[in-house]
């Protein structure tokens, strides 16, 4: 069974790079374009990981990452946060909300695709 991936930016274009770059491996992607959905989607179709902006309408990320890793269904998730916040500060700040990986915008594919497969 392949591994259910959920992407999450408000961005279109944003969105559908995320998407080409993960196609090149056997996984399952699902995506959610605001923090609320990102949280729904979470609990119904419980992703092995989610790439999650930072910078989200609704619920920004850092707070969707809260949320998810202090709840019992949810605490298990991976999260990578994808960000063009490249300070220090932000990367420091987003670890101690429970992501596992942060990666600046823009990245390379294979360098999503590396993180990705890290946590996985």
């Amino acid at each position: 069974m392949p591994k259910k991936i959920l992407v999450v930016d408000d961005s279109p274009t944003e969105l559908k790079a995320m998407v080409g770059a993960l196609k090149v491996r056997d996984w399952q992607i699902i995506t959610a374009i605001d923090g609320e959905e990102a949280l729904e989607k979470s609990e119904k179709e419980h992703p092995d990981l989610l790439v999650l902006d930072i910078v989200l309408p609704k619920k920004n990320g850092f707070q969707v990452c809260r949320q998810l890793k202090t709840t019992p269904e949810t605490k298990d998730i991976k999260v990578v946060l994808v960000s063009s916040k490249g300070q220090e500060t932000d990367r420091f700040w987003g670890i101690k909300q429970g992501a596992d990986e942060y990666i600046v915008k823009p990245f390379k594919d294979d360098d999503l695709v590396a993180a990705v497969s890290r946590q996985l």
